[in-house]
């Protein structure tokens, strides 16, 4: 997801975890089997339960229309998210504390393990999103990286998870223009609360979210990104029906779309700018320095704190160097590790392409390379389709590589988004490693393997855990060679330089947010370690900025995941059936990275596939 795109990070709050020390011990296939035969009540039991979780499931999923959208749940396809907003904020608050309430009056002795596990799992990220809560990051709803102001242009676009299939389809979605300058309203109120209480964004994240903004403010309503569903509308429609359709969609594209672009982008400039702060670390906020830890175990599912995590990442660092310097060694180049970065940055060799379709091409040949050797180290195969696409390209200059999951109902194939600004400038030498990660067997593999296991309950079908999903990403791209790829010293160099990309940012990460870095020192430390260009390491450091915490999942998932197969490795030897490992690892969707721990130490698994 890496790399796995992420939507609003209040919805994903309400599905992500932070984890106590304490695991519940989960039985044998064989212990399960006898315990829900030994307890004929436990179906009952296991029935009131999952009503529960269905229940809680159901008014989520109304709170928050985007995301059943994303699920493939289109009851509400005519609304947003009244977030960001108190009123929200009241309902989510109520909506956790009526589960949390009901945890307790639920008699989980005759459950099966698997329930006793998804209770546990269930009441753990209620807690965690009750304490999210408690802190006031939606009064910063707007970055260059984050925000409605983003993702509404890629619904409106034809190309994001609302469908335009149908007649109602395009109905819905003027509802959603509607709730779109509802939304930007709330979201103008919230600034403005914060601006007055000192919780405002860094400056030079805001200035760059500016052209965003100003690049759907256009002159011809048929130049608007969200005319397109317009301009493709499909063929069996009425001609009255068109007509209505395009008239209805001008109408709300000049009145409403582009006038609420218009006034969020005014707002920003003229009243926010002026207020917004010098500093780039969260600590420097009120209730910041908390703020930060929390977010260090939200993101990691760990105990581990701000600081052991910046020892990890030293550790980590050092350790690559090594590595790559061997690489460098390998391929006859001579002079230092900094001299090798510039070659690898300035060589016309590393940036072959001329067009957008060749760097496509190029990553569907990776594709067709490592597709006859997955059988060897995978036995499940996930049903949903897969394309690589191209990043929409008002939005390509500041995105990453990422993943958009398969819509459950099959509607929607996985999608591997490429952002290219310019193919003459986009780098050969890393594309396997990114394959692998974003694509296959990275998230396509494990995001549809989740989607597709039934008996889950929605919450965990649904949910997400960035240290196991983006541990899992890091991880697949050590399997290249294993794969096929890494033939090319140069591609397993891009591999290091990716590995070294996620230690770097243990150290980046906390030291913005809880050493005091400067911008300009957390660019520095990223140019020094790795090959990669001005611009992007730039753009790296203000995600960084932006996102608190998030990228601290990369590593320490991946470091969690390599351990537990050399523990594997070590204990059955020669024994050890690598596909039988990632049968265990991808089984039974996303988890906690002690739970994942505990699960594959255990080799308890469940027979529901």
């Amino acid at each position: 997801m890496k790399r796995r795109q992420r939507l609003l990070l209040i919805i994903i709050a309400a599905l992500l975890v932070s984890v106590a020390a304490a695991v519940i011990p989960r039985m044998s296939d064989e212990a399960s089997a006898q315990s829900a035969t030994n307890k004929p009540e436990s179906a009952s039991e296991s029935k009131g339960l999952h009503t529960l979780f269905d229940s809680y499931f159901e008014e989520f999923l109304r709170l928050n229309p985007l995301f059943a959208t994303s699920v493939g749940d289109h009851r509400f396809d005519d609304r947003l998210t009244i977030g960001p907003s108190d009123e929200y904020r009241s309902k989510m608050k109520a909506l956790y504390t009526k589960y949390l309430n009901d945890i307790p009056r639920i008699d989980r002795n005759p459950f099966n393990q698997e329930d006793r596990l998804s209770c546990e799992v269930f009441k753990r990220s209620i807690e965690s999103s009750l304490e999210r809560l408690r802190f006031d990051d939606h009064l910063t709803p707007i970055s260059q990286f984050e925000g409605l102001h983003i993702l509404f242009p890629l619904l409106g676009s034809g190309r994001g998870g609302h469908p335009f299939k149908t007649v109602e389809n395009y109905e819905n979605f003027l509802g959603r223009i509607g709730g779109f300058q509802v939304w930007s309203e709330n979201a103008i109120a919230d600034m403005r609360k914060g601006m007055t209480v000192g919780i405002v964004q860094p400056r030079v994240l805001m200035e760059k979210a500016l052209p965003q903004l100003e690049s759907m403010i256009v002159a011809d309503v048929k130049q608007s990104i969200f005319y397109q569903p317009v301009a493709n509308i499909p063929a069996h429609f009425s001609p009255q029906v068109k007509v209505r359709l395009t008239e209805a969609y001008t109408e709300a594209i000049t009145e409403q779309v582009i006038p609420t672009f218009q006034r969020l982008h005014n707002f920003i400039r003229t009243e926010y700018l002026p207020r917004a702060r010098s500093t780039v670390g969260l600590s420097a906020l009120p209730k910041g320095k908390e703020e930060y830890e929390y977010l260090v175990k939200f993101y990691t599912t760990t105990n581990l704190t701000s600081e052991e995590i910046f020892q990890i990442g030293l550790n980590e660092v050092r350790r690559i160097k090594g590595e790559m310097e061997g690489v460098k060694g390998q391929v006859g180049f001579k002079g230092d590790l900094k001299a090798f970065f510039e070659h690898l940055r300035t060589d016309p060799k590393f940036y072959p392409f001329t067009s957008d379709q060749e760097v496509l091409d190029a990553y569907r040949a990776i594709e067709a390379r490592m597709q006859p050797r997955l059988p060897k180290l995978f036995n499940m195969v996930p049903k949903a389709k897969f394309e690589v696409r191209l990043t929409e390209k008002f939005r390509a200059a500041t995105a990453s590589h990422s993943y958009t999951g398969a819509a459950p109902d099959g509607s929607r194939p996985g999608i591997f988004h490429v952002p290219v600004v310019d193919a003459k400038k986009y780098s050969s030498y890393r594309m396997e490693s990114v394959f692998l990660h974003e694509a296959i067997p990275g998230h396509h593999y494990q995001i549809s393997l989740q989607q597709e296991r039934k008996n889950l309950p929605k919450f965990r079908q649904h949910g997400g855990y960035g240290a196991y999903t983006e541990g899992w990403g890091l991880y697949a791209e050590s399997l290249g060679k294993e794969l096929g790829l890494y033939t090319d010293p140069y591609q397993y160099f891009g591999r290091l330089e990716a590995e070294m990309h996620r230690a770097i940012r243990l150290v980046v990460d906390v030291g913005i947010h809880a050493k005091g870095w400067s911008r300009e020192q957390a660019i520095a430390y990223s140019l020094e370690n790795n090959s990669i260009s001005d611009a992007r390491a730039t753009s790296e450091v203000e995600r960084y900025i932006a996102l608190p915490g998030q990228a601290l999942s990369y590593k320490i998932g991946e470091l969690k995941i390599q351990e537990l197969r050399r523990k594997a490795d070590k204990a059955l030897g020669s024994g050890l059936d690598i596909r039988a490992f990632h049968d265990e690892i991808l089984r039974d969707g996303a988890l906690p990275l002690d739970v994942l721990e505990m699960k594959v130490t255990k080799g308890s698994r469940t027979k529901d596939r």
